[in-house]
């Protein structure tokens, strides 16, 4: 049996659980859904959903234990609650950018940052671009950091020319 880990995120929809959970497994490698759980007749005079509805969805993103609730329209994401995707190189930052972005807000896209189709935030973040910010020498780290403040998505040929000087 597999174990639980400590914390697991769990994200609020109306009524796209599971189309939200399929569409993330379909973008990163060995992921997987886990378990659908669907609402019996208990409780709906409370929650609204019929019987029979996907209640909540848990999957795995590339190892991480990750759910979605079907709990109706009172909450919605904004960007105080974002995912970290770290990337390894450019490959990786377009592969993930443009699968999260499809279908998302493009006027929520900042410096790495991006909001998919069903209003979660990402950031889409290279490895070195990390490095180069927390570099002890504050000229370099501040031309990296200036470049990256001008872009949507991160491009690291940019962030590092700016940080060479």
């Amino acid at each position: 049996m597999a174990t639980l880990q400590k914390i697991t995120p769990s994200l609020w929809f109306d009524d796209r659980a599971k189309e939200a959970a399929e569409f993330y497994i379909g973008i990163f490698p060995n992921s997987k859904i886990v378990n659908i759980s669907h609402y019996g007749e208990a409780g709906e005079e409370i929650h609204g959903k019929p019987a029979g509805s996907v209640l909540m969805v848990s999957f795995e993103l590339d190892g991480q234990t990750f759910t979605t609730l079907n709990g109706g329209p009172d909450f919605k994401f904004n960007e105080a609650i974002s995912f970290q995707v770290d990337c390894e190189d450019q490959a990786e930052v377009d592969y993930f950018w443009d699968k999260l972005s499809m279908g998302g807000d493009p006027a929520a896209q900042q410096c790495g940052w991006l909001k998919d189709q069903y209003g979660v935030s990402w950031q889409i973040v290279p490895r070195v671009m990390i490095e180069m910010l927390n570099d002890p020498d504050a000229e370099k780290s501040q031309r990296a950091m200036t470049a990256m403040m001008k872009m949507k998505k991160i491009d690291i040929d940019q962030i590092k020319r700016a940080y060479e000087g």
